[in-house]
């Protein structure tokens, strides 16, 4: 079983060269800024999910990669290496995820992180994957107001399509957390939807795109994914504060901690960051293998 991370920085000054030279849009902070926190995700895989057999970093570009990774025990992933050119550059996550399947050496087994996502308390294999069957909270869902739904919507159009389906009423919506996956299943839904598949892409986030989330569902629907939630808590540092979310890090009661950014002042974002630094040192306070 592996583990794929993707992650952005978005002070690199050749990231925001290119972000510049092919968009209009000003940089989200709350979407690409970088928190510090990276080593914490992987020092976490390695003290709590020592099972994993190699783990893989997609970035933008080599200067993305921060200088204390070892790259003898991380798998550095460009996005050229996975995307195809024409979609390249990109600034948009779901093109990103559509593609990770793709990754040289991946194993048939992975489970996907986003860089705000951390396992904070021992796991096992079966916590994700049970006699070959993924394992992963589902929900279903009405109504698709923002652009975050509607991308949700058109996953499970899609997924439901491509097995023969009628669109429901209610979409499928994912569990928020690392995903586990399976690598066939991907490349076959990929395969069966390509045209469409590439259609939704765009540079940046828009509401028509689709997101990895298909997958999830198409394996949901195939039987190839059950139904069974992974124990996380879900944190908002806009709402959150400094003293619930340190004691939570330190002395976690979820196996996984979903840390979600917002829109925040400077002083704010320096505070916060300062305190999960602190708190994941406390928790994690040894260099994992995955660094220098």
């Amino acid at each position: 079983m592996d583990v794929v991370i993707t992650y952005v920085d978005g002070l690199d000054p050749l990231w925001q060269r290119d972000y510049e030279e092919h968009t209009n849009i000003p940089i989200l902070e709350k979407r690409f800024r970088d928190w510090g926190t990276l080593r914490y995700l992987m020092r976490g895989v390695a003290v709590n999910m020592p099972f994993i057999r190699k783990v893989h970093l997609v970035v933008a570009r080599d200067s993305q990669v921060p200088k204390w990774v070892n790259r003898n025990e991380v798998n550095v992933v460009l996005h050229k290496d996975i995307i195809p050119e024409k979609f390249l550059p990109t600034f948009n996550c779901n093109p990103i995820e559509l593609h990770l399947h793709r990754i040289k050496d991946l194993d048939e087994q992975y489970v996907y992180f986003n860089d705000d996502v951390f396992p904070l308390k021992k796991c096992e294999p079966t916590d994700f994957f049970v006699d070959g069957k993924g394992q992963l909270g589902m929900s279903r869902h009405l109504l698709s107001i923002d652009m975050f739904k509607k991308i949700c919507r058109n996953s499970d159009v899609m997924a439901r399509r491509a097995l023969g389906m009628k669109p429901s009423l209610f979409f499928l919506r994912p569990q928020h957390v690392c995903t586990p996956m399976i690598k066939s299943e991907c490349e076959a839904l990929y395969e069966s939807v390509k045209d469409e598949l590439h259609a939704s892409i765009t540079m940046t986030r828009t509401a028509k795109n689709v997101s990895q989330y298909v997958f999830l569902n198409y394996m949901y629907l195939n039987g190839t994914l059950q139904n069974n939630r992974l124990s996380k808590r879900h944190f908002s540092l806009g709402i959150t504060s400094t003293e619930k979310l340190r004691k939570f890090i330190i002395n976690p009661t979820k196996t996984f901690t979903c840390i979600n950014d917002v829109q925040l002042s400077h002083e704010r974002f320096e505070e916060l960051r300062k305190v999960l630094i602190d708190a994941f040192e406390t928790l994690l306070p040894n260099k994992s293998k995955y660094e220098i």
